[in-house]
């Protein structure tokens, strides 16, 4: 689990989202987003399920915060860097 510190909290429903903490995504996550078309909504979908934030919530997250969640859940979606020793 990681947690990340928004730059910018984000309002909805009468709660404030200061931080949010992700899980590793399971395969129900990938099928959720897997609803959407681009993969940018696709990415945004999934990154909402294993935060437990509503998706409305996620959507109102500002471009950096956005860049800096990716960085920092890179590994809990599948998408860790692989390296080869060649």
């Amino acid at each position: 689990m990681k947690t990340v510190i928004l730059k910018t909290p984000v309002e909805h429903g009468g709660k404030t989202y200061t931080e949010l903490t992700f899980r590793e995504a399971t395969i129900g996550d990938l099928v959720t987003g897997s609803a959407f078309t681009t993969e940018l909504a696709q990415t945004v979908a999934i990154l909402a399920a294993i935060s437990d934030t509503p998706l409305p919530a996620f959507k109102a997250i500002k471009a950096r915060d956005l860049k800096l969640i990716m960085e920092e859940t890179a590994d809990l979606l599948g998408n860790e860097l692989i390296t080869t020793g060649a």
